[in-house]
């Protein structure tokens, strides 16, 4: 009889642990990125670089709590800026012909403010109903939850949680390219928290063929950040 009970003790938790709602998920996630904790901050800035056909594009990415964030990425002498001042998004191309800020889309401000550590997606996403638990699928042998997200511009994608760890281990996205459909893959991996902002520190996504390695090489937090420099204009 004891023995019995044992085993329906064990079986109990294992259909306990694989019924995680997806609300529990979205929680556990939060508290192994330590998203919980960024509330006690007040700026982060990440230096990194991305790897793209041979060529290596140094960049930042600057984030002030609540919701300011400006990315800048050199090339060929250049700088691409793309920032949100908490009102407005503008941006900055060269490679148009233009060096002057222009407005962005709606929908371009939303996919920069996604990349906001101060802002929980996957919380937010779950407040409005755009998550939807898909069952559990391997990534590099290791199993994982698979939540769908359907984005405000239409985009579905598909986000991997290690079991294990809760960190995102993985996202798939059919997104339009030049009026084609492509599926834009990327697997976030080598975790390391620093002064308590954890980050995937190396991001490898294909698409169409295509390989970009994101590289994270340094993380500051608290520095002091004006409100000015996420004004273009």
């Amino acid at each position: 009889m004891k023995k019995f009970i044992m085993i329906a003790a064990c079986f109990l938790a294992i259909v306990t642990v694989s019924a995680q709602s997806l609300e529990e998920i979205v929680k556990n996630y939060t508290v192994a990125n330590k998203l919980d904790k960024l509330s006690g901050l007040k700026t982060i800035k990440i230096t990194g670089s991305m790897s793209v056909s041979g060529m290596e594009l140094p960049m930042e990415v600057y984030m002030k709590s609540p919701d300011k964030i400006k990315t800048v990425t050199s090339f060929n002498g250049t700088e691409i800026v793309q920032s949100f001042d908490g009102e407005k998004g503008y941006s900055i191309n060269p490679m148009t012909g233009s060096s002057d800020p222009v407005d962005m889309t709606a929908d371009q401000v939303k996919e920069l403010i996604r990349s906001n550590m101060f802002q929980n997606f996957m919380a937010n996403y779950l407040k409005n109903g755009q998550l939807t638990l898909a069952g559990e699928e391997e990534v590099s042998g290791k199993p994982a939850f698979r939540i769908n997200a359907k984005l405000d511009n239409g985009t579905n994608v598909a986000m991997f949680i290690d079991k294990a760890s809760y960190l995102l281990v993985k996202t798939s996205a059919d997104v339009n390219q030049g009026g084609m459909s492509v599926t834009v893959e990327s697997f976030p991996s080598d975790y390391q928290e620093t002064s308590g902002v954890l980050l995937p520190m190396k991001t490898t996504s294909s698409a169409s063929g295509m390989e970009f390695v994101t590289t994270f090489s340094k993380v500051e937090v608290d520095l002091p950040l004006e409100d000015s420099i996420f004004k273009l204009k």
